[in-house]
Order: C-alpha cells, then structure tokens, then sequence
C-alpha cells in the first residue's frame, strides 16, 4: 500500500467515522482521488484491511440493509489518529520528485524523426491546453457547499503544473526546429567507447542520464572487469635530418718555385 493510499484512507475515516467501507470508497472515488493520489478503486477495501490488521482502525460494527451484502463500519484508533498526522505532516515537509510517464521517452527521443517529435508535442500541448481548460471551469464553478474550500488550492496547483508543461513544450518545439539535439534523421551520436555514465546517489544507487561520463560498475559477486587497455601511441615519425653542407674544395697548392743552382767555388790561385 502507497503512502499516499494509507493517507487517503485514514484521512476519509477520521473526516466521516464511524463510515463504512462502501461510503470510504465511494467519497475517494468523487474526489477523483485515483487519477491524482495513485488510488487505484480496487485497493481501497484491501487498504481497510490492512490498516485493521495493523491496529489503525477498528470495526465499530456491521448492517445489512435488505438483501445487499453486510457493510461494515470502521473507526481510527488512537494508534491510527497518530499515524495519521504523522503521515501529513512528513508530506508536507518532505519534497519528492513526482514520476512522469514521460521522462522514459523523453530519455530516448533521438530514436525518433525530427518531424516526428515536433507534431507530438503540439498533439500533447493540445490535450493538455483542453485540461487546463477543464481545470479552470472546474475553479470557476467550485461549490463550497460540496466541497471544502481549500479544495481550490489543489486546482489551482494542477492547473499551475499544465501550465508549465505547456509553456516547456512549445520551447522546446522551439529548439527542435532550430535544429537542436540529435534525432533520428541525423548523424548518430554514440557514447565514448568503453565508457558508462553513472551518477551515483547517496545511499549507494546509482543512475546513468545519457551523455554524462563516470567510471563502469560491477555487480556483486562478479570478477571486476577489466578497464578496456588504451592503444599505445604512436610513435612520432623522427624528423628528417638534414643534409650535411658539402664540403668546399681545398684550394690547389701553390707549386713550390726552382730553387736556384748553386754557384760553383773558384778554385783558389
């Protein structure tokens, strides 16, 4: 069971004790607590049980009005009144990041034409303009005598989230036109071989966003794997040495002059 679900279901039987479980249902269900609480009308009567089983509420009672099946009637305990405010208050102090549907495509958009995208969101900004619509009549008309006049404020919130997705995807049809990001009619982008983006989270979770690099994990229980070896580098081709200046020529030697006969000795007289 959500948190949410235990909530709603505490918060319904306080509000209208003692209830039976049909009247819980049915006052969820006129919220239209199912398409914004993840209610799902199915698990609502197994939630009655539950919080029975776990000393939340208690049965007060059971009726049987003509042949229809008995109905059984449920009130808080005090262990439930505490668990309840408990449960408010730590959502109201405590932020999540809500899932949307469509954060999955939206992670995988390069898959798909160009073309493609664009006239998807203009059908999505479509739907939601005519949700947003809806919203505001629903503002406009508001019965405080049906409802609880801070009922508004979750309109008003709603109708403020529309409206920020419709302003994000008419800018983002804008980027798209303008050429932005890779799609499927471009040139395929590819991760840095060998490499596996992960963020990790506190607590030791992890997530890999496309595009951010981080080093490979491994699951328990494995053999690490080994790091893909980097290729050497190339050696750098030597520079060519450069051609050694030719030798000048010696300069011819000068031939050495005759030397002179010498001159005989006179014989003495």
């Amino acid at each position: 069971m959500s948190s949410s679900t235990r909530l709603l279901v505490l918060g319904v039987v306080r509000m209208f004790q003692p209830v039976h479980g049909y009247d819980v249902r049915r006052e969820l269900l006129s919220w239209r607590a199912d398409e914004w609480g993840n209610v799902s009308p199915g698990s609502i009567y197994n939630a009655l049980k539950s919080l029975t089983r776990d000393g939340l509420i208690e049965i007060v009672g059971t009726a049987q009005v003509g042949g229809r099946p008995e109905r059984t009637s449920y009130q808080l305990t005090a262990e439930g009144e505490q668990e309840f405010g408990q449960l408010l208050r730590e959502t109201w102090w405590t932020v999540g990041q809500p899932l949307d549907p469509l954060m999955p495509a939206l992670s995988m958009m390069s898959a798909m034409r160009r073309d493609e995208l664009i006239a998807a969101l203009r059908h999505r900004i479509t739907q939601i303009g005519g949700m947003q619509e809806h919203m505001r009549f629903a503002i406009e008309h508001f019965q405080p005598d049906t409802s609880p006049e801070h009922v508004k404020e979750m309109l008003w919130l709603m109708e403020a989230r529309l409206a920020a997705e419709i302003a994000w995807g008419q800018a983002l049809i804008g980027r798209l036109e303008g050429g932005g990001y890779v799609t499927a009619d471009d040139p395929p982008w590819h991760p840095v071989a060998g490499r596996r983006a992960v963020i990790n989270r506190p607590g030791g979770s992890a997530t890999a966003p496309a595009g951010a690099a981080a080093a490979p994990t491994r699951d328990k229980g494995r053999a690490k794997a080994k790091a893909p070896a980097k290729p050497k580098a190339l050696a750098k081709p030597k520079a060519p040495t450069k051609p050694k200046a030719p030798t000048k020529p010696k300069a011819p030697t000068k031939p050495k002059a005759p030397t002179k006969p010498k001159a005989k000795r006179r014989p003495a007289r």
